[in-house]
């Protein structure tokens, strides 16, 4: 019904207007002269932009939408519900397609909400200036499926033997590598070719190095804030006829796609011509053509467009003349502009004036960068549509050419890693234990926006989870375990091409550190040359492996594929050093920085001093020097030793945790016990914790037994964190965990803690962590086993009254120490009253009970007084504040504590008391002589109530009766 109410209203609609675009009108004034057929193309125009723009938004624009009664609250509720899941994108294509389907009223509405809403939102800030720029009709700019005359049966025949031959040489994906015997891996396309996340610009170098520094949660938050707020994405399939041209043009288009190494360009453009070839994408284009600059590196001389494409497509022979009559219907693309021998200077003039440098005729023989310079100014075959790939490095080749479309690779973002792995592994087991170990480690899971960085340690990880190799192999436990036999497998397949691999990693190191040092991450030829490092080098493969050259016009530079690498490479220059006196002096230096530069490369230096690590690098770089090793060791001591005591700032705890890492990535077990051996007490509270932090306090506590309590308030571990922690948690007799939101999984692992003989646990803060009935029966199976927990804190989640039946079960259990249990906030009501009464029945432990912030009521408190009646009753603290109380139960409650001669503490602020119950409660405190405290704070008592109640005071010493109602203080 939507499409065919839209297509009649497109049908009926106006004659095509123009907007006036004056530049000082404002975008309201431009939305008010749009009529409705010009909002209806608009929208559909920029319909996938628009969900982009919308995703933070969306619920505030079906709120107006239902306010305006063009959305019901059904629909409204449907929209909300997807961003209550987190699907946001879902929730923006709902609303979309919904006011697709309302007609031009709601469209109006959607586009007047854009307006008042685009400041705040800078991609539809920038969709509505472009509209404003342009005008209200896309047809007037818009790419459009040219109308492409039909294809005789001759050139029909030759595109299906294009398509077939295409298809035949793009459907495998050939993977090199350095990790396995084989040179090549073959698979197929379709199996391990994952999306990749690309952006409709290219970003400034600056936010590419900060996000190289960036690092774990940091780097994956960051990435997700700047692809919400501001970059868009775009699919392969919208590079033409889309909505993201910057620069409109007749003669046809030209798009340019940026990516840092390893990221996917290649195998981006193999898709594209593969989904070509097999009728997925772009019907528009008959002919596709595509080329690799290296491969055209080796053409020498004069060429033609005619021998360019017979060359590599011989069938064609001489029926391309046929295809120049219709140059709208191909497309050609050009992959690796950065390692292309020559120079396109798309600034030069000179092209435009010199004949010899013009290339406007497909049988012209020119060079090779004539031809490309020509197709993608549309002099030669315009109509025609040209794609780029290049490295940032040599995008400034790019900036004057008549580029209409820039994109950039980002990589893989969010799920999309996990979606690599699955892929990668036929076994998902493994699947899922390689990604969960990536996942769980901050540093391998930064470097997982790069597809060949997955490559490299789905290799590397991908051995130690096959079932075979299970019982023989373990797992890398720290990252420097695992760059080591990343740095191991070039050795062994590329050292023997270095000569000596040695000189050669210690000089390279030496550059790496002054790298890191000056947070520099892009080198040129002048720094191998300082460092003795010869270019030359690179033709070995051994090099390559460890620095990526970049070739542009205006230099050569080198990087390290990643930042980590070069953090390692750096650390391990340490151990080879022939020299190693002023090491204590380097790492004096290094740890003096406070910025934090140096905290990865020190963290790799402990771990080289580990043999777990040094091993596997010494069989190709000969011993690691003894004394920089003992030295490494005795500084890591100093520093741990020193850090204990300074631990109570926020800074302080950061520092402590680093130093952990240092001993974790040590797996030095003498080393640890020697240092943190004797500390009774660890807090982080309100420090952020990465489940990689979780594993190295695991370490810790492991190898100490005199840690007694460990705070961990409010360090947002939740219950993965929580799982990494499991092995240790039983060895602790005081566990502060409130607000970590660690659910109800968490929970099973505490359960686990608790139901080990060897536990410890006496008390246990669960405050404010997510939890619900579902967690109950573990933690009341783990109770009823338990020796040792005597406090338990449960206050503020969600257990409700089912949750509270179930933990009534262990309370009823002889067995059970429980001595204090706090439910506070948990949305208990009258119906969970006869579970406690029968607990508190029976139990003879429980002496501090905190019933607070529930909704009880009055029913709730008469059902509880009947087991506060009961002489074997030892309940000394009692919290019954605010729980809709009112005078209806003070009768009740009064008598029950009369005799109750235990309670020392009875809190019953803010309910409903009035001067009506001020006979009873005098009673209750005239006659329970063991009470010493009792709260009526913000009741509804007048001054005389009040005083009446206060007087009682002065007649027994140490008795406190706080009454002062909040209106009367």
């Amino acid at each position: 019904m939507a499409e065919d109410s839209n297509r009649g209203e497109c049908s009926t609609s106006p004659k095509r207007m123009r907007l006036d675009t004056d530049p000082n009108s404002t975008i309201p004034e431009f939305l008010t002269n749009c009529d409705d057929y010009q909002l209806f193309k608009l929208t559909k125009f920029y319909r996938d932009r628009l969900e982009q723009a919308m995703e933070g938004r969306v619920d505030g624009v079906s709120l107006l939408l239902t306010n305006k009664r063009i959305f019901t609250g059904q629909e409204h509720r449907k929209v909300t519900e997807l961003v209550d899941k987190g699907n946001r994108a879902d929730s923006s294509k709902l609303l979309l397609r919904l006011v697709m389907g309302k007609g031009s009223r709601a469209r109006r509405v959607m586009w007047e909400s854009f307006v008042r809403m685009c400041h705040g939102v800078p991609k539809l800030n920038k969709i509505l200036k472009e509209i404003q720029e342009l005008g209200a009709d896309p047809i007037d700019y818009m790419d459009i499926a040219r109308g492409l005359s039909e294809l005789s049966s001759q050139l029909k025949d030759l595109q299906q033997k294009h398509k077939e031959t295409l298809r035949v040489q793009t459907e495998t994906l050939r993977v090199n590598t350095i990790l396995i015997k084989e040179k090549v891996k073959i698979f197929q396309l379709v199996d391990r070719y994952a999306e990749l996340t690309v952006i409709s610009s290219v970003r400034d170098r600056r936010l590419v190095e900060h996000e190289l520094l960036a690092r774990g949660r940091d780097h994956e938050k960051w990435r997700e804030k700047h692809l919400r707020r501001e970059l868009e994405k775009i699919r392969p399939d919208q590079l033409f006829q889309s909505s993201f041209s910057q620069r409109k043009s007749k003669s046809g288009n030209s798009a340019a796609v940026s990516g840092v190494p390893g990221i996917g360009k290649t195998t981006m453009v193999q898709k594209i011509v593969y989904d070509w070839a097999t009728g997925k994408i772009y019907p528009h284009f008959q002919f596709v053509f595509s080329f690799k600059f290296r491969d055209l590196n080796t053409i020498n001389g004069r060429i033609n467009l005619r021998k360019l494409i017979s060359d590599q497509y011989p069938y064609f022979g001489n029926i391309l003349g046929e295809l120049w009559k219709n140059p709208e219907g191909l497309l050609f693309i050009f992959d690796g502009l950065d390692e292309f021998k020559d120079t396109i200077d798309f600034a030069d003039n000179r092209r435009n004036t010199e004949p010899q440098s013009m290339c406007t005729d497909p049988e012209f023989r020119c060079g090779v960068s004539d031809i490309v310079y020509s197709l993608i100014q549309h002099k030669l075959l315009p109509g025609c549509s040209v794609l780029v790939t290049s490295r940032p490095t040599a995008l400034h080749l790019l900036e004057k050419a008549e580029i209409s479309v820039w994109a950039e690779i980002l990589g893989f973002v969010g799920d999309e890693r996990k979606k690599y792995f699955n892929k990668f592994f036929e076994d998902q087991t493994v699947a899922a234990a390689v990604f969960k170990h990536v996942e769980e480690n901050e540093i391998l899971y930064t470097m997982c926006y790069n597809p060949s960085y997955c490559w490299i340690l789905a290799l590397s990880l991908g051995p130690f989870f096959t079932q075979r190799d299970r019982n023989r192999q373990q797992v890398p436990k720290t990252i420097t375990q695992l760059y080591s036999y990343y740095i191991y497998n070039i050795l062994k397949n590329h050292g023997r091409e270095s000569g000596n691999p040695r000189d050669v990693l210690l000089k390279l190191g030496e550059m790496a550190y002054t790298g890191v040092s000056k947070k520099k991450i892009v080198f040129r030829n002048g720094d191998l040359i300082e460092y003795n490092l010869q270019s030359s080098q690179f033709l070995s493969g051994f090099l390559m492996e460890l620095l990526e050259r970049d070739d542009s016009a205006q230099s050569v530079v080198y990087t390290f594929p990643h930042l980590t690498i070069q953090e390692f490479v750096a650390a391990l220059t340490q151990f080879l050093t022939p020299d190693p006196r002023e090491i204590g002096k380097l790492l004096s230096e290094a740890h003096s920085e406070e910025d934090g530069r140096f905290e990865i490369f020190l963290r790799f230096v402990a771990g080289l001093s580990s043999p777990q690590s040094a091993r596997p690098l010494e069989e190709f770089l000969g011993p690691f020097l003894h004394h920089t090793t003992c030295r490494v060791i005795d500084w890591v001591k100093e520093k741990v030793e020193g850090q204990i005591g300074n631990a109570e700032t926020e800074t302080g705890k950061r520092n402590l945790l680093n130093k952990f890492h240092y001993l974790f990535e040590s797996q030095n077990r003498a080393l640890a016990q020697n240092t943190v051996g004797s500390m009774k007490t660890l807090s982080f509270r309100g420090l952020r914790l990465t489940p990689i932090d979780c594993v190295v306090l695991s370490h810790v506590i492991g190898l100490c037994d005199t840690i007694k309590h460990l705070d961990l308030e409010e360090c947002h571990i939740r219950g993965e964190g929580l799982r990494r922690l499991g092995p240790v948690l039983h060895k602790c007799q005081g566990l502060r965990l409130d607000r970590n939101n660690v659910g109800d999984s968490g929970v099973k692992v505490l359960s686990a803690a608790l139901r080990n003989p060897d536990c410890k646990i006496q008390a246990l803060r669960l405050y404010d962590n997510a939890l619900t009935d579902s967690c109950a029966e573990d933690l009341a199976s783990a109770l009823s086993t338990n020796h040792s927990l005597i406090d338990l804190n449960l206050g503020e989640n969600k257990l409700g009254d089912s949750g509270v039946k179930r933990l009534s079960v262990a309370l009823r259990n002889p067995d059970c120490k429980i001595q204090k249990l706090h439910l506070n906030g948990n949305d208990l009501t009258d119906s969970c009253a006869e579970d406690l009464v029968s607990a508190l029945s029976t139990n003879c432990s429980l002496i501090d009970l905190d019933l607070g912030y529930n909704k009880l009521g009055d029913s709730g408190v008469k059902r509880l007084s009947v087991a506060l009646r009961n002489p074997d009753c030892k309940i000394q603290e009692l919290d019954l504040s605010e729980n809709a109380l009112s005078d209806s139960c003070a009768e009740d409650l009064a008598s029950a504590l009369c005799t109750n001669q235990s309670l020392r503490v009875l809190n019953l602020e803010l309910n409903s008391f009035t001067d009506q119950s001020v006979p009873a409660l005098r009673r209750l405190i005239q006659t329970c002589r063991s009470l010493e405290r009792i709260e009526l704070w913000d009741n509804q008592f007048s001054p005389n109530g009040e005083r009446q109640l206060e007087s009682l005071q002065e007649s027994r010493s140490g008795l406190a009766v706080l009454v002062s109602t909040f209106e009367f203080r």
